[in-house]
């Protein structure tokens, strides 16, 4: 089989195999709250990033900034972000996770990981040192993406 072909099949299983990982863990985070996934993915930034502009949570999402700013404010609504003056520019705002937002990320990381123990624990000693080989090349592929790179 020609190099191109794996490299497709091998492009096409894993697409299908993490978006349905995705999907499943996505549908993980309903705890009676009801978010978007631009809204998750924000606060996903936040708490990784600490407090951040308007214009850096933009640049890192990769959204206009008026779309960051229509997500802030319905987090904001739910009590989850909130925001800070800047100290070194008044004319800055900084949103960073409220109390109830750090329990929401928290939750939601430990019913996330409980439901990938009880996978992992499914499958075989060679499955999960093949999966576990695997990682640093997904790890690969998540920074590349995160580079900005296509």
């Amino acid at each position: 089989m020609p190099q191109q072909m794996i490299d497709q099949e091998l492009a096409g299983q894993l697409r299908d195999a993490t978006f349905r990982l995705a999907r499943q863990l996505r549908q993980l985070a309903s705890d009676g709250v009801s978010l978007s996934p631009s809204q998750m993915a924000m606060l996903v930034t936040v708490e990784k990033h600490g407090p951040l502009s308007l214009g850096e949570l933009a640049a890192i999402e990769k959204v206009a900034k008026p779309t960051v700013t229509a997500v802030v404010g319905k987090l904001e609504e739910q009590e989850f972000v909130r925001r800070l003056a800047d100290p070194h520019d008044g004319r800055v705002s900084r949103i960073e996770l409220t109390a109830r937002g750090r329990r929401h990320m928290a939750a939601l990381r430990q019913r996330r990981n409980e439901w990938l123990w009880e996978r992992l624990a499914a499958l075989s000693p060679d499955e999960l040192a093949a999966l576990a080989a695997a990682i640093p090349a997904l790890e690969a592929l998540a920074r590349h993406e995160e580079a900005g790179e296509s």
